[in-house]
């Protein structure tokens, strides 16, 4: 009886002197969190929302071009939700529902993973890989990878998670690979200066943009041809033909521009690379695509209806897609019409000095590309979050563009059309059929992309 108490004693006592030991180990570790925890903070949208914007500070920095804008967001976005996607049972992945988009890479199974983490991850990559300049990235990764370490995401998990969004990243741009954009790279159009058509316009007098962008591959559209637009009025200059009427329409409107209407064609100007000439001096303003800006219009809605990380990236997702294929439809009809822009119209043959309230871009005139890719995103938005949602657009107000609130997203993609009219560089047929064939993309993407298994519509008004 003795022995085995001095034993049972002697072990208590090893025991306690092994807890004394450890205790300070434990608490000079870092906590880990629990997954709910650390996927919690994780899962809060807002730094996605600052990285989605920080991709429209790099692609303004480096010029490109609207529809080139269009294809590094449709891309970006589309990595982000197929690495995030995993961890949402309610949504699915777009592989399979997209042309030429083969189902991505499944995460392994019973293992943890920190999908937001992922996802952010995917979209830095892609987002770096199609931009140029690789120094804005650098800060703002290191910046913003320290964030997601200080969430407590145990380090097995965190290497895993970042591991999966490089996995995503490279399907993706093995996908981007084989849309046909590098093939058109350096491609020039030819100016055929007959009656009617296309030329370049002052004061840059720039080479058409991307005059091969409707042989890129689409997301969702069966052809560039899917949703054909109706023949633009016959060049004529009689006084009383239909063309002669919708250029005197843009002239008279220009002359005569109420303040309103001044501020409306400012608004959505969206020009990303605006010409100036001060005497002998040029130089230019770098300013958001029209692409940056429907972007920018998702944040401001998701974040106003306080969205969660899957529901946002889902909308910004859509309205990318919708965008890009929109910019290929549109491009399409705009050089097999090239139909020659107001300001040419009215020089040549009635006020060599007229000049359009806003810069005439460098393509042809019908059908409106900015009213297209409106419409398209914006039927989009409407399908998903719904058709009388409130928003005050505070996008442009860091260029000097002002604030305007709408009643709905339709109402905004009007807006933008009817604002080229104003701009006076498209005539109103040229935005009114843009616009249609915008909405005709938009529902396109909303049947033939589903990203949810039980689709609702987030918001019904």
């Amino acid at each position: 009886m003795y022995f085995s108490y001095n034993l049972s004693v002697a072990v208590i006592m090893k025991f306690r002197l092994l807890s004394l030991l450890f205790i300070p180990l434990l608490y000079g570790c870092k906590k880990e969190a629990l997954p709910v925890e650390y996927n919690a903070r994780a899962s809060d949208p807002k730094l996605f929302h600052e990285t989605a914007t920080q991709l429209t500070e790099v692609i303004i920095h480096d010029i490109f071009k609207p529809p080139v804008a269009s294809r590094i967001y449709g891309y970006s976005f589309l990595a982000a939700y197929e690495a995030l996607v995993p961890g949402y049972s309610d949504y699915q992945s777009l592989g399979g529902q997209l042309v030429g988009f083969k189902p991505t890479p499944k995460p392994d199974s019973g293992l943890a993973y920190c999908f937001p983490l992922a996802s952010i991850k995917a979209f830095t990559v892609v987002g770096r890989t199609l931009t140029f300049s690789g120094k804005m990235w650098d800060t703002y990764e290191e910046d913003l990878f320290k964030k997601y370490q200080e969430m407590g995401i145990p380090e097995e998990v965190y290497e895993r998670s970042i591991a999966y969004g490089d996995t995503i990243a490279k399907h993706i741009m093995a996908y981007s690979a084989k849309d046909h954009y590098k093939e058109i790279r350096g491609y020039r159009y030819t100016v055929t200066n007959k009656p009617g058509t296309w030329v370049p316009t002052p004061p840059a007098y720039a080479d058409a943009c991307e005059p091969m962008w409707n042989t890129v591959r689409t997301f969702a559209l069966d052809s560039v041809t899917q949703f054909p637009c109706p023949a633009p009025a016959s060049y004529d200059l009689d006084k009383d033909s239909k063309f002669m009427k919708l250029a005197m329409e843009v002239y008279n409107i220009g002359n005569g521009l109420t303040e309103e209407q001044k501020a409306t064609a400012y608004f959505w100007d969206d020009n990303a690379f605006v010409t100036n000439v001060v005497g002998h001096a040029m130089f230019a303003n770098k300013k958001m695509t029209p692409a940056g800006h429907w972007l920018a219009i998702i944040r401001t809605v998701t974040t106003d209806k306080k969205l969660d990380l899957m529901q946002a990236t889902e909308a910004y997702t859509l309205g990318a897609l919708s965008i890009y294929d929109a910019f290929i439809a549109c491009w399409d009809v705009k050089f097999k019409s090239v139909r020659i822009r107001p300001e040419t119209v009215i020089n040549n043959n009635w006020d060599p000095n007229w000049r359009p309230f806003l810069e005439t871009p460098a393509f042809p005139e019908y059908v409106s590309g900015h009213s297209a890719i409106s419409a398209a995103c914006g039927t989009v938005l409407t399908n998903l979050i719904g058709s009388n949602v409130a928003f005050t657009d505070t996008t442009e107000k860091k260029y000097g563009h002002g604030v305007k609130s709408f009643k709905s997203f339709e109402e905004a993609y009007w807006d933008a059309s009817i604002s080229r009219v104003y701009g006076g560089i498209h005539y109103r047929d040229g935005v009114e059929e843009g616009t249609h064939l915008g909405q005709k993309v938009g529902e396109n993407i909303w049947r033939k992309a589903v990203t949810r298994k039980n689709r609702n519509v987030l918001a019904k008004n």
